[in-house]
C-alpha cells in the first residue's frame, strides 16, 4: 500500500464484484459517499478514500489515485472510476494518463475546466485575508448552495458534519490546482464508456451545461439528468447511484458485447 494511504488510514473498501473507485470532490473526504458507497457495493467492490491535502498538482492527485488502484485492483484489471465535482477532474485526468486502467468512467456534477477563473482568484484571496480558520464559514456557505427542491435539511446537516475535517491548506491547494486544470482539448481522447450525471438544480457548478459540453466531445458518452437535485446529491436519500450506474453499465456492456455487472 502507498505510504500516504497506509499512514493516514485513508482507504476504505466494501462490497464485492468489479472494482470501482469513488474519487471525492473539493471537501476531499470519502466519508461524503456514506449513502452511495453501500448502494454501489451491491454491484461493485468499492473503494473510497480521502484526497491528500499536501498535493500541489493534478499530477500528484493522479499518482495518488494510481496508488488506490494498486490496492483495489492489484492484478491490474481495469476499474470503474467515479468522480464527483473536483474528483471528476482527477478521474478525467487519470483516464487520459492511464487509459488502460479505466474500464468505465462515471462523472457526477463535474467539469473539464473551471471558469471563470476570477472566481478562483477571489476565493484564494478571501481565504488568505480571513484572519481565522474560514472552513466553518465555507462549509455553511456551501451547505446553503446545496439547497435544492429535493435536498432535505437532514441531508444538509449531515453534509456539514461529515465535511468538518476539511482543512484550510487542503482547500487552498485544490483551488490552486484548478487554476491550471483544463482537459477540454483532450476530451476526444477518452476511450472508456462514460456516464455523465448532472443535477439540474446545481448552484455551485453549471453541471448540465458542462455535461453537454463533455458529451459532445467524448466519443462514448451518456448523460443522465437529476431533476430537483443540487450539487451534493450524493447525500440525498432519494438518489440510488448503484441503480443508475448499474443499469447504464449493463446497457453499455450489451452494446459493446462485454460482460455486464
Amino acid at each position: 500500500m502507498s505510504s500516504w494511504l497506509e499512514s493516514e488510514a485513508r482507504l476504505t473498501i466494501l462490497g464485492a464484484g468489479p472494482p470501482l473507485v469513488m474519487v471525492p470532490g473539493m471537501d476531499a473526504t470519502g466519508r461524503l459517499f456514506y449513502r452511495q458507497a453501500p448502494l454501489l457495493g451491491e454491484r461493485y467492490r468499492v473503494a473510497t478514500y480521502a484526497t491528500r491535502d499536501s498535493a500541489r498538482t493534478m499530477g500528484d492527485l493522479v499518482s495518488d489515485l494510481d496508488g488506490v488502484l494498486s490496492v483495489l485492483a492489484s492484478s491490474g484489471e481495469p476499474v470503474t472510476l467515479f468522480g464527483e465535482s473536483f474528483g471528476g477532474g482527477i478521474a478525467l485526468s487519470y483516464a487520459l494518463e492511464r487509459p488502460e486502467r479505466v474500464a468505465e468512467l462515471v462523472l457526477l456534477n463535474t467539469f473539464p475546466w473551471f471558469g471563470p477563473q476570477r472566481r478562483l482568484r477571489l476565493a484564494n484571496l478571501a481565504l488568505r485575508m480571513t484572519p481565522w480558520n474560514p472552513m466553518p464559514l465555507v462549509r455553511r456557505w456551501t451547505a446553503r448552495r446545496l439547497r435544492a427542491s429535493r435536498t432535505g435539511p437532514d441531508d444538509v446537516r449531515r453534509f456539514i458534519e461529515v465535511s468538518a475535517d476539511t482543512t484550510l491548506d487542503g482547500y487552498r491547494n485544490r483551488l490552486r490546482i484548478l487554476r491550471d486544470y483544463d482537459v477540454r482539448p483532450r476530451l476526444h481522447e477518452i476511450r472508456a464508456p462514460t456516464l455523465l450525471i448532472a443535477a439540474e438544480e446545481d448552484r455551485l457548478v453549471p453541471s448540465v451545461q458542462q455535461a453537454r459540453l463533455m458529451a459532445a466531445r467524448i466519443p462514448d458518452a451518456t448523460i443522465v439528468f437529476l431533476p430537483g437535485h443540487g450539487h451534493e446529491c450524493v447525500i440525498s436519500h432519494e438518489i440510488d447511484l448503484g441503480k443508475i450506474v448499474g443499469e447504464w453499465s449493463r446497457l453499455s456492456s450489451r452494446r459493446a458485447g462485454r460482460p455486464g455487472t
